[in-house]
């Protein structure tokens, strides 16, 4: 049997509970429209109609912008390119949506149809699809605007929790170092797997001092300290668990969260089964491609010992769904498959 979880940001339950939100305000839009714009020389059927031509245009042009053209291109400052999409959709929907009304009231509901001046009709389309679609983007734009800064209000207050928890249990790290220092020069000079395995200790230790007290970080660097990780790992564990780090081709400056990824490997690592009579592996595979960086690891188990953490149960999985939940809000996807004999993780960030 196997278990299977995703979350992309919001946990199944809340993305289901969202899409009923938008087909509710769609529906009540629509009725707010029939009981406003109703025409008493129009029979009921016709103005029913002519509102759902509306909602129609109007509901594709608002997902065109809000999941397209503003994250794309106007949060990118690409505003000459916006501009001419966001207008040329505006006027694209008003002029298909007047042959469409008039094709679906004349030819499917018998309905005569009033002759109106094109040109009036196509400006009373344009100016209508134009103020509600901006209404609305308004709207979404502002709750959003609320979200975020709640998201940067719950991140400063973790973040100095964190650090007044850092500062009461921190001790003197040059004390911490001239101590690597003085145990690196009394460890035989032919010994020389424990002299660079405390190396490679000190410099992940300086790591995390230094260099992880920012919100961001070169990809590199945190690659370079996982590579570490796996290091001192891979010195401790069986022969026989064998251990894939694949990167692919990663061109830029791209910039992470500090820390986010080594939980997924120590998880890995704590759990990775020891079978003397199958193979034990943790593969570990990362690639970065058009802004998203795709990160998956999985590990082995022994399959009579169902050990390995659920999301709800696993500390380290939680803390890190709400780091990404806080981080990357809307711009993630974690998928979590637990199977008998193996556990994966896929996490995917957008918009890198």
């Amino acid at each position: 049997m196997s278990f299977c979880y995703l979350t992309c940001n919001l946990n199944p339950v809340l993305k289901i509970s969202k899409i009923i939100y938008h087909l509710l305000f769609w529906a009540l839009a629509y009725f707010f429209w029939i009981f406003i714009f109703r025409n008493g020389a129009l029979v009921l059927i016709h103005t029913i109609t002519i509102q759902f031509c509306y909602l129609a245009f109007i509901s594709a042009n608002y997902y065109f912008n809000a999941l397209y053209t503003i994250p794309r291109l106007l949060n990118n400052k690409r505003y000459v390119k916006f501009g001419i999409l966001f207008i040329g959709g505006i006027v694209l929907t008003a002029l298909i949506r007047i042959p469409v009304s008039m094709l679906v009231v004349t030819y499917i509901f018998k309905v005569p149809t009033p002759h109106f001046d094109l040109l009036t009709i196509f400006v009373d389309s344009f100016i209508n699809i134009l103020f509600w679609v901006l209404c609305i983007l308004a709207a979404k734009m502002v709750i959003e605007k609320t979200r975020s800064q709640i998201y940067i209000e719950q991140i400063e207050k973790e973040k100095a929790t964190n650090e007044l928890n850092f500062l009461r249990a921190q001790f003197n790290p040059h004390f911490l170092f001239n101590s690597i220092n003085s145990i690196y020069g009394h460890i035989d000079k032919s010994n020389k797997d424990a002299r660079g395995m405390l190396l490679v200790f000190s410099e992940m230790l300086r790591y995390q001092l230094y260099e992880c007290n920012v919100e961001q970080i070169e990809l590199n660097r945190e690659l370079n300290y996982i590579r570490n990780y796996i290091a001192m790992q891979k010195s401790r564990i069986d022969e026989r668990i064998a251990v894939s780090f694949n990167i692919g081709e990663i061109n830029g400056n791209i910039q992470v969260a500090p820390l986010l990824l080594i939980t997924f490997i120590e998880n890995a690592f704590k759990y990775v089964g020891f079978n003397e009579c199958t193979a034990n592996r943790i593969d570990i595979n990362l690639n970065y491609s058009s802004g998203r960086l795709i990160f998956s690891i999985s590990n082995t188990r022994d399959a009579f010992i169902n050990q390995a953490p659920t999301v709800a149960s696993g500390l380290g999985i939680a803390n890190a769904q709400r780091r990404l939940e806080l981080l990357y809000p809307g711009k993630h996807e974690l998928l979590i498959v637990d199977k008998e004999d193996t556990y994966e993780i896929i996490l995917t960030l957008f918009d890198l």
